[in-house]
């Protein structure tokens, strides 16, 4: 362990997940720290762990029975050198500091690959939309952003929509944020269509995953077409995922939630798509449910006792782990490998623990880090930013347009970063140098803050 990571791990001992995503970059970072002592000397891996500002806050809120609730909100505002701070807000019991911690870190390099100038932040609350009635969810996000309106605006801090804030959450929150400062400004991005959003936006995380994948695959003279794919999740960021991989000739046969998953040996195709879009968007329905509307499909219920999960287990050539972080561990990676899937994309944030990342990068495969991968989510929402200031509407081609080529660019900036280092094929070294000394210079150039 290196004398910086060690530093950064004795302040915050208890946040497993911040220290996990830190290590992986200060290990792949090595040669570029060695070829220029001059970082070291700045100290710039300890200010890149330091958050520029950490905000936490009470959030109370009356439920549907009159009785009151109180949550935990947060905003972790990391690293502001490129950009304004950018990234999600999630809303599920498992936040808590070190995970989104661990997500504004990621977010930095994320947004450093897409070529817009923006910086990394991240925020939510332990509150769980899940079972909530939209009166509910109305209030607890007006207190929400009660608090957080202060922090936040269109040159300080743009949040957008993770686990549990869709586009009602965000329209809550914005609605809110007009009422307290009086002005129509595009401090969140995920915005209806009509008023500010950016078409393709609900797409982009799953797409430019998918872009990803066909981009790894084209350097080996290869395609998606006729490939069996494997995707975890069954939210916005599976949905669309399954829709590009059927657009490129793939085909999808699992989907999962936290109660288990199904496996459709005959493929997900257009209509079961609408189905299971209906089901968890409209409905907000358990997967399991697809079997009963499907019965030629299985599934299996999540067992906690189990040492993997046996998604991972069904044989195909490609995955798409967009569910939430570590649902990929190193047991898993070997089913992965031995089950012939040679083409790994996270569509989720750091879904693989570091057994598995290794496991896949000694085997070779085509695996594809979040922080490159699912980057085209916050790439999209950069071009909203881009169509709020100019008071106009890109149409779907146009955005999708750009969206693959800021997909493209992240690829070629990965591959690039790996050959000038002599580091051929790995996309998790690649994506972290590239993302590192793009941050890293702004930081210096800015001196000393």
């Amino acid at each position: 362990m290196s004398e910086e990571l060690s530093r950064i791990m004795a302040k915050d001992p208890e946040q497993k997940e911040f220290h996990q995503a830190v290590r992986e970059v200060i290990e792949t970072v090595q040669p570029v720290l060695d070829r220029n002592p001059e970082y070291r000397q700045a100290k710039v891996l300890e200010r890149l762990a330091e958050p520029e500002r950490a905000i936490m806050f009470r959030v109370p809120w009356m439920d549907d029975n009159g009785n009151i609730q109180v949550n935990r909100g947060f905003r972790i505002e990391m690293n502001s050198a490129i950009g304004p701070y950018k990234g999600g807000l999630r809303f599920h019991s498992s936040v808590n500091l070190s995970i989104l911690k661990f997500l504004a870190f990621e977010q930095v390099f994320k947004n450093a690959l897409t070529t817009l100038t923006m910086g990394g932040g991240k925020g939510g609350s332990d509150f769980d939309p899940k079972g909530k009635s939209d009166n509910e969810v109305m209030r607890f996000c007006q207190s929400f952003m009660s608090e957080l309106y202060r922090h936040i605006g269109p040159n300080t801090d743009v949040p957008a929509g993770d686990i549990g804030v869709g586009g009602r959450e965000i329209g809550y929150l914005f609605g809110q944020y007009k009422r307290l400062t009086n002005e129509f400004t595009s401090v969140l991005t995920g915005k209806g269509l009509d008023w500010g959003g950016s078409l393709i936006r609900p797409e982009a995380t799953g797409y430019g995953s998918v872009y990803f994948a066909a981009e790894m695959l084209a350097t080996r003279n290869d395609s998606l077409e006729g490939k069996t794919c494997l995707v975890s999740g069954s939210g916005n960021v599976a949905q669309y995922t399954v829709e590009k991989i059927l657009d490129l000739g793939g085909k999808a046969v699992t989907l999962s939630d936290s109660t288990g998953f199904i496996y459709d040996e005959n493929g997900i195709d257009r209509e079961k798509l609408a189905w299971v879009m209906e089901l968890k968007n409209i409905r907000r329905g358990r997967i399991k449910e697809y079997v009963e509307k499907y019965p030629e499909a299985t599934y299996t219920a999540t067992d906690a006792a189990q040492d993997h999960n046996p998604l991972w287990s069904v044989r195909a050539d490609c995955a798409f782990p967009s569910a939430t972080q570590n649902e990929i561990n190193g047991k898993d990676a070997t089913n992965l490998i031995e089950n012939r899937v040679f083409v790994v994309s996270e569509g989720a944030n750091m879904p693989s623990t570091p057994d598995a990342v290794d496991i896949f990068v000694d085997n070779k495969i085509l695996y594809a880090p979040g922080k490159a991968a699912n980057a085209g989510g916050v790439a999209v929402s950069g071009l909203e930013m881009s169509q709020n200031a100019m008071r106009l509407a890109w149409p779907r081609e146009e955005v999708d347009n750009r969206l693959q080529g800021i997909m493209k660019s992240i690829h070629k900036s990965c591959v690039d970063a790996c050959a000038e280092y002599g580091l051929e094929g790995n996309y998790v070294a690649g994506a972290n140098i590239a993302g590192f000394t793009k941050v890293v210079n702004a930081m210096l150039d800015q001196g000393l803050v």
